[in-house]
Formats: C-alpha cells, sequence, structure tokens
C-alpha cells in the first residue's frame, strides 16, 4: 500500500515540482513507485541483489533525467522504460562475466495462495515453480518480452521502444519465446 495515495492532479504536482528540481517531491514519488520497480526488477533479473541494484540505478536515473520527462506517459510508464533498461544493461554486463544461477527462481517471493485446499495450494505452488523455472531457462531477451507483454500487459510499442527493437521484432520474439514455454513445460515433470 502506498504511503502516499495518489489524490486527483496529485502526481502530476509532484512531477512538476520534480522536474523543476523539488527533491522531496521526487522522494514522494519514489516512494511510491519503489515496490512496483523492485518487483518489475526481480522479475527481470530471478535474484533479489541484483534487482535491489536494478532498483536503485533506475531510481537514480530517473531522478537525473526527471528534468527530460516531457510528461506525454504516465510517470510509471516512464519509470518502468528507465527499469527495463538498467535491467537489460546490468544483465548484460552480468551475462558477460558469468552465468545466473537458476536456483534463484525457487527464492522469489511467491504469493500466498487464495485456495483453501492444501492439495490445491501445493499444486498452485508448483505450477508456479515450474512456471519460474521455465521462464529462467529462456534467453535473456525472450524473458523480457514475455514478462513485459504478459505480465505487465505492455503494448508491442512499448516494448520495442524499450528495448529498442522494432514492434515485428518484438511481436516474433513473443511468439518464440512462448512456444520454447510450451515446449519447457511440456518437458518438465
Amino acid at each position: 500500500m502506498n504511503a502516499y495515495p495518489v489524490k486527483g492532479d496529485d502526481e502530476h504536482r509532484l512531477v512538476d515540482l520534480a522536474r523543476a528540481g523539488n527533491q522531496a517531491a521526487f522522494s514522494i514519488l519514489a516512494e511510491r513507485h519503489q515496490h512496483e520497480v523492485f518487483t518489475l526488477a526481480m522479475r527481470l533479473a530471478g535474484d533479489r541483489d541484483l534487482a535491489a541494484d536494478i532498483s536503485q540505478e533506475a531510481l537514480l536515473r530517473a531522478w537525473r533525467g526527471i528534468g527530460k520527462f516531457r510528461g506525454e506517459a504516465r510517470f510509471s510508464s516512464w519509470l518502468y522504460r528507465i527499469t527495463v533498461n538498467v535491467a537489460w544493461s546490468q544483465l548484460s554486463r552480468r551475462k558477460r562475466t558469468q552465468e545466473s544461477p537458476l536456483d534463484v527462481v525457487e527464492n522469489m517471493a511467491a504469493p500466498v495462495s487464495r485456495f483453501s485446499h492444501p492439495e490445491l495450494a501445493l499444486e498452485a505452488a508448483n505450477l508456479r515453480g515450474r512456471l519460474r523455472r521455465a521462464l529462467f531457462a529462456l534467453p535473456q531477451r525472450a524473458r523480457m518480452v514475455v514478462v513485459l507483454r504478459d505480465v505487465y500487459g505492455w503494448s508491442h510499442a512499448e516494448i520495442s521502444e524499450a528495448l529498442g527493437v522494432s514492434v515485428s521484432a518484438s511481436k516474433v520474439r513473443l511468439h518464440r519465446a512462448r512456444k520454447r514455454l510450451r515446449a519447457i513445460l511440456e518437458d518438465s515433470p
């Protein structure tokens, strides 16, 4: 729950103040969106420490670039694009130096089950685990498209802009990634 609920044009006012250099206004915006930024980073990186680094860097870049924010998109959309770009950079850098372990997938926070029957809760937890493992078995580029489209509901135009690819490439990556996910899930116990 946000400590500072958005009321009417409150967020627009805070953005305007932050663009004028008001650090306190930006701090409120950052606090409002930090959980969502971290969640996105976690879904992209699969590692809590790396997600924390990505989140911190994304918020720092947002503060540095707030003066360039034109307000054509929502502040949250702009901030999520920055987060995706930071994640892309850090994951690419990390991949060049080492492979990330898949065991961190099991440590990702899972939502509390809404099922009242223990058998169904266990089945749902197993399915979440299988899906996470399959997702992190995908190449980084494919995983990013799946998370942005299927989890966050971004359009292909938004994905293409954030990842620096064409809309067609975004669609092709998504199609191939979903096909690969299906194959991985069918092969896994």
